[in-house]
């Protein structure tokens, strides 16, 4: 168990926690912050509770229902958000591991979210040979879930990463050029 998940409590303390203060400008249904930090149902809605009564999180009505959100308001706010946002991290074995569902992988290299350039266009950057488009996702969902942050991400075949990164391709420059974090390079592109 993550070592964090015992500070606070469980895993799925954990994934709300950074769900709602990684996104304060949003609010969430219970069905949504539990689908999103892939917690069961019936534990999202007790953290849920659990964090309200601490008043970590306010509650909305509105024409949708009832939504939760991080309370800017709370004491501790900031340096909450800014332990989660420093000790935040996915480690490369995990990423491979989420990943290798999706096809037989070439190159994998995270920049924004990953590196802290908000500007980038893409946090993840998959390139590989017979990728499947559902397992992919479902990667990047299940990381997501350990973030707590939507991810933007681009997958390439071998050949059309190939192409477009000869024709200087303003997405892989945005990628390259900007600080990047490469965890697999099977097509020898970071040596280059």
């Amino acid at each position: 168990m993550d070592p964090l998940a015992r500070l606070f409590g469980n895993p799925t303390r954990l994934k709300l926690l950074r769900l709602f203060l990684f996104n304060d400008d949003m609010a969430f249904s219970v069905a949504e912050a539990v689908f999103r930090a892939k917690a069961p149902k019936d534990l999202g809605k007790k953290e849920i509770s659990l964090l309200l009564a601490c008043g970590i999180l306010r509650k909305k009505l509105g024409k949708q229902g009832t939504a939760y959100a991080a309370d800017k308001r709370f004491a501790h706010y900031d340096e909450l958000k800014t332990f989660l946002r420093t000790t935040t991290d996915v480690s490369d074995a995990y990423l491979l591991t989420a990943l290798k569902k999706a096809g037989s992988l070439k190159l994998i290299t995270l920049t924004g979210l990953f590196t802290g350039v908000l500007e980038s266009k893409i946090d993840l950057l998959v390139v590989g040979d017979k990728l499947e488009e559902k397992p992919l996702a479902n990667a990047v969902h299940a990381l997501e879930a350990e973030l707590g942050r939507e991810l933007r991400y681009a997958s390439f075949s071998t050949e059309e990463f190939r192409y477009r990164l000869g024709v200087y391709d303003r997405l892989l420059r945005d990628v390259f050029d900007y600080p990047n974090r490469t965890v697999i390079d099977k097509l020898g592109i970071t040596t280059k």
